[in-house]
């Protein structure tokens, strides 16, 4: 039996469905608002496989060969002549020049004048536009729209980090998008976020120009079962076997947050043994944390005592449902429910800590689960 020498369990990018795991209900979704011309607003904590379901969907799409599948990540964008850009760039990136469609979109670009670069290392294309009144970037955003709609193909848009549009100086850019968008009959737009709270400010206010005009899905944990059972077969085709109770506290210690899973599954998978135990697992999982541990304590200096404190007391809880209890404020000394508040607002703002919620319950976590564990120990 030939077994992959290609580690499974990818820690950036999508690398093929091959190394994908379940989110098979969330693919049928996806697919199924595609074919039915409904626009999606896509939300989960950041790392927890948005982009890498976008990416698996439009793999889908590409062997149909029915859609121009294009993904654009507007987290570093700072205002509407950036996302134009960003925009405009991913376009060539993801459909080059050489063929028929990227070569009429270049065609298009050139109207408005842009200074197009190659990067040295990959080759990718960079645009940018010199220009920099309001009317103008305007035109251009409505003119790739048009451009995409015109096309006998469909198109179908991922915009990533969507929130970000809310951070733009321009005062009407959702109003702007909404318009220009809404007037679409054949392109679809997946708008992508993990603010969840701006997101859901953006689709669901009746004051915002977006409102109700997308489908709604919000992605959770990949399922115990389902994660299990593909690192269990991820090892095995690799020639290796690992321990059940192994498995078991990968997805426990992790809290089935994808990135931080694949972290440790990438790393143990990596190790120079056959038999996977329970032992050697969390000796990866020690040596990660060491090898944190230098940024982690700079975190400290970032934080005034009582948010330093907080972010402690939520980690070694796990999950707090009342932090401004006086039993809770008492066993971590935090001062008063006033300070509590205060350091909890800061910490949300920062993302250091994030709020989740069901139908009966409110909680806080610590984001980055590997700092919830360092802090867990150490303190």
């Amino acid at each position: 039996m030939a077994f992959s020498s290609v580690n499974p369990f990818p820690i950036t990018g999508y690398i093929g469905k091959s190394f994908f795991c379940d989110r098979e209900y969330e693919l049928m979704t996806l697919k199924k608002q595609v074919e039915n011309n409904i626009n999606t607003t896509l939300i989960s904590l950041r790392r927890l496989g948005k982009s890498s379901l976008i990416h698996r969907l439009f793999e889908d799409l590409r062997v149909d060969n029915t859609c121009h599948c294009i993904y654009v990540d507007i987290y570093p964008t700072q205002n509407l002549k950036e996302f134009t850009e960003n925009l405009s760039q991913a376009i060539l990136q993801q459909i080059p020049e050489h063929k028929s469609f990227g070569k009429r979109f270049l065609d298009l670009l050139k109207g408005f004048h842009p200074v197009i670069s190659y990067d040295p290392l990959t080759g990718a294309p960079e645009v940018s536009f010199g220009f920099t009144e309001m009317k103008t970037t305007e035109k251009t955003l409505t003119g790739i729209f048009q451009f995409l709609e015109n096309e006998a193909q469909q198109a179908v848009v991922a915009i990533d980090e969507f929130q970000q549009v809310a951070n733009y100086p321009e005062v009407n850019t959702e109003a702007l998008l909404r318009s220009r968008i809404q007037n679409l009959q054949k392109t679809r737009f997946i708008f992508s976020g993990s603010n969840k709270h701006m997101m859901a400010e953006i689709f669901n206010s009746a004051k915002r120009p977006f409102f109700s005009s997308t489908q709604m899905m919000y992605l959770n944990p990949i399922s115990q079962d389902a994660y299990y059972t593909f690192i269990k077969n991820k090892f095995e085709e690799g020639g290796k076997k690992i321990d059940d109770e192994a498995i078991g506290f990968i997805l426990e210690w992790t809290r089935l947050h994808t990135y931080y899973t694949q972290v440790i599954c990438n790393n143990t998978y990596a190790l120079p043994l056959k038999n996977i135990r329970l032992e050697d697992v969390k000796q990866v999982c020690s040596n990660l944390l060491l090898s944190q541990q230098a940024t982690y304590v700079q975190y400290r200096q970032l934080l005034s005592p009582v948010q330093w404190q907080l972010l402690i007391a939520i980690a070694k809880e796990g999950k707090v449902y009342q932090p401004q209890s006086k039993t809770f404020i008492q066993k971590y000394k935090i001062g008063t429910p006033a300070n509590s508040k205060r350091a909890l607002d800061a910490l949300l703002e920062k993302e250091m800590i994030y709020r989740e919620e069901d139908v009966r319950d409110l909680w806080y976590q610590v984001y980055d689960v590997f700092l919830s564990r360092w802090l867990e120990l150490t303190f």
